[in-house]
């Protein structure tokens, strides 16, 4: 029987996709950011385990908040560490008539990834940085690993939002976002850009894990330059 290690839920969720949403944030990340907001989902072995079917039976207690948009949306940590197990849970979402949606950091496209996906409505990419040099920097992976599951997702024609966390000094100029707003537009499935400011409220879950925090000494940025920032996405997005 299929089982996964899930960190938390989220019952009613509404920034991780579309309308209100069930967030089931799985346990491993192979990936090291260092802005992540969720350490405590790194450890494969952590969390708790459960089957397909036990999480089915809290979704669908949540069903009634969904409306016409709402649905599930799994997150993490990096969610497709667990493949096997996120494309039971999709199937059993489908089954339901419940819409998936998969935030994700991109990942290599081995056979049960591509069968997650045969299984999602949407994809939240994290699309981190603009160069390669930055990604290696602060995240630990090529920025191909984003870009090339992009290729594929719009192959698929999967419908797909970009998300990039604002980190000042890092990420924040104008040729960065442009850079992503050019990413977006060569990508027909992508129908959305979202720009979050980063914030360190996660620095308590660091030190109780006694983890340095590696952008601890970097400011959140102004909201008058994520202001400056959202605008260069239009009118497309």
């Amino acid at each position: 029987m299929t089982r996964g290690r899930i960190n938390s839920f989220q019952s009613l969720g509404t920034v991780d996709g579309p309308g209100v949403r069930f967030v089931v944030f799985l346990q491993g990340c192979d990936l090291r950011c260092g802005c992540c907001h969720n350490p405590d989902t790194w450890d494969l072995s952590g969390g708790k385990e459960f089957s397909p079917e036990e999480v089915l039976d809290r979704i669908l207690r949540c069903r009634s908040y969904f409306g016409e948009k709402g649905g599930v949306t799994l997150s993490g940590g990096e969610p497709l560490c667990q493949p096997e197990f996120c494309g039971e849970l999709f199937r059993l979402c489908r089954r339901e008539g419940i819409n998936t949606c998969l935030d994700t950091s991109g990942y290599p496209l081995t056979a049960p990834v591509e069968a997650v996906l045969e299984l999602t409505d949407r994809v939240l990419l994290d699309v981190k940085y603009s160069s390669e040099s930055a990604c290696r920097e602060y995240v630990g992976c090529s920025l191909k690993r984003a870009t090339d599951f992009l290729t594929r997702l719009s192959a698929k024609n999967i419908p797909t939002t970009l998300r990039r966390v604002i980190i000042p000094t890092l990420n924040d100029t104008k040729e960065d976002t442009l850079w992503l707003k050019e990413l977006a537009l060569g990508s027909k499935n992508v129908d959305g850009i979202e720009l979050l400011p980063f914030r360190k409220i996660c620095k308590a879950k660091y030190d109780n894990l006694g983890l340095e925090f590696p952008f601890e000494h970097l400011p959140t940025p102004p909201a008058e330059k994520m202001a400056e920032l959202k605008a260069l996405l239009s009118p497309e997005f």
